[in-house]
């Protein structure tokens, strides 16, 4: 992967996303990028849930039932309701981390949680694809943590996947100056 991919990734949401999403050996490749991210031997402590077809419409009466327990606007309810059907293809991103684990303290594993989720979405835009990494509260809802995650994981959220819908130019980040120091 060249420096390019990085410099010029960008994250773009379901209103931005359109079908095709990736193949199943496409998708293949992808979580294979996961698997890749720094790790501690095999101890691997995520999982993916992959949500298209069927499971989008699942997975959108979830969103709209917790937008309805939080006591949102029947209009809200409907945005939580789309955001799920918008995207061609969702990854539920889960953590299995093993606080008691002899050698990895919980940290580092999470650490490679997030190293998973940035070449998930590095490994898209390589590909031609764009997604971006959702969480809020939702993650914490117990009925959606029920519905995805078996007993002592965590739901850390979605990556919504999809073909960008137009040209978008990277946005604009901070100066490498302010954000780089000499010890």
């Amino acid at each position: 992967m060249s420096i390019e991919v990085l410099l010029n990734r960008y994250s773009l949401g379901g209103k931005y996303l359109k079908e095709p999403g990736p193949t199943t050996e496409e998708l293949e490749l992808i979580v294979g990028a996961a698997l890749r991210a720094p790790d501690h031997g095999e101890l691997t402590p995520f999982r993916f849930v992959v949500i298209q077809g069927e499971g989008k419409k699942h997975l959108a009466n979830l969103f709209e039932s917790y937008a309805k327990r939080a006591g949102k606007s029947h209009e809200s309810c409907e945005i939580e309701r789309a955001r799920a059907l918008e995207v061609p293809l969702s990854l539920a991103v889960i953590a299995c981390i093993d606080a008691h684990h002899p050698l990895v303290p919980a940290h580092e594993q999470w650490m490679c949680v997030g190293g998973a989720v940035t070449n998930v979405l590095n490994a898209l835009h390589a590909m031609g694809f764009a997604g971006k990494m959702l969480s809020g509260g939702k993650v914490r809802d117990a009925l959606i943590v029920e519905a995805f995650c078996k007993p002592g994981e965590s739901l850390v959220g979605w990556i919504a996947i999809g073909t960008p819908s137009r040209a978008l130019k990277p946005r604009g980040v901070k100066s490498v100056e302010s954000s780089i120091s000499f010890f």
